[in-house]
């Protein structure tokens, strides 16, 4: 019998992923044997060293838990960056075409999916009825469900016998419905019942990320991402959470680190304003006179 023609391309698709992963890794993936079904394939447990290289897109999702000690990660795309720290209990999920610059300070264990969109696909049917998702691209994010299942098909990859394999097949269709609930588009096309605000740990995350990238552009978009959300429902349970707008509390978090840089340096009106996330000291002082009723000048000049 010929081989299906999107078999062989859903193969090529993840060798193509799995030859990136060992072109930016000092030690290459430690790759089961076994081609699953919808041509999804494992990797045992294995280290690799620290991490600095770019990552091209890719035509397959990689998911990803941490073993070890923790690192402190980093993805660039662009201006967007998001740091985070990995350890247990996390997951680095890279979807389909995501591209960017990677660093991780120091070695780490891991283990690996490498997961074709058919597969994910396959059983978001049942869910979206056949509405198309696309997975959220995550760093070091916690979610212990999802480590587990990655734990566990790390343990069996090892293994061949028949019943391994039947148990792999199932813990795969459970891990891609995890991913599915909380790392894809599937709120925003079956959306959950309303939430009245973000749990403690959503806030923190959120808050955390624009106090550290407050120099950089920020959008609703990665904001929800974070939270695992989809942007309608983001903004309306961050206000619920805080009394505050996502642009409310992210100007704020800006004017009060123009205050602190104003206060205590003499760095020009400019230098702080781009450190704030303003490209113009025009939009810097506009912004900083309706948060404070004066301008930077008047502020510096009365301390």
């Amino acid at each position: 019998m010929p081989e299906d023609p999107k078999t062989t391309e859903n193969q090529q698709n993840v060798v193509s992923v799995i030859t990136e992963m060992e072109r930016i890794l000092d030690t290459p993936p430690d790759l089961a044997p076994a081609i699953l079904r919808g041509d999804t394939r494992l990797t045992r447990r294995w280290r690799h060293g620290a991490l600095h290289d770019a990552l091209p897109a890719m035509s397959g999702h990689v998911v990803m838990t941490y073993y070890s000690q923790p690192q402190d990660i980093t993805w660039q795309i662009g201006r967007q960056r998001t740091v985070a720290t990995t350890r247990p209990g996390t997951i680095t999920l890279i979807p389909e075409c995501a591209e960017g610059r990677w660093d991780i300070s120091g070695g780490i264990e891991v283990s690996h999916v490498y997961l074709t969109p058919e597969r994910l696909q396959s059983c978001a049917d049942p869910l979206t009825d056949g509405k198309p998702v696309e997975l959220l691209g995550r760093v070091g994010f916690d979610d212990p469900t999802s480590a587990r299942i990655l734990e566990l098909l790390a343990r069996e990859a090892a293994t061949e016998d028949a019943s391994s394999r039947l148990f792999v097949e199932q813990a795969l269709d459970l891990l891609c419905t995890q991913l599915i609930r909380g790392h894809s588009t599937f709120q925003t096309l079956a959306p959950l019942a309303p939430r009245r605000g973000l749990a403690d740990w959503q806030v923190r995350r959120v808050t955390n990320y624009m106090r550290d990238n407050l120099a950089d552009e920020i959008g609703l978009n990665e904001l929800a991402a974070i939270a695992g959300l989809s942007r309608y429902h983001f903004c309306t349970a961050f206000r619920l959470a805080t009394g505050q707008t996502p642009h409310e509390w992210l100007t704020r978090e800006r004017m009060e680190r123009a205050r602190a840089m104003l206060a205590v340096s003499n760095t020009p009106i400019t230098d702080v304003a781009l450190s704030v996330g303003y490209s113009t000291p025009s939009a810097f002082t506009a912004a900083f006179r309706r948060v404070t009723g004066q301008t930077p000048t008047e502020f510096r000049r009365q301390l």
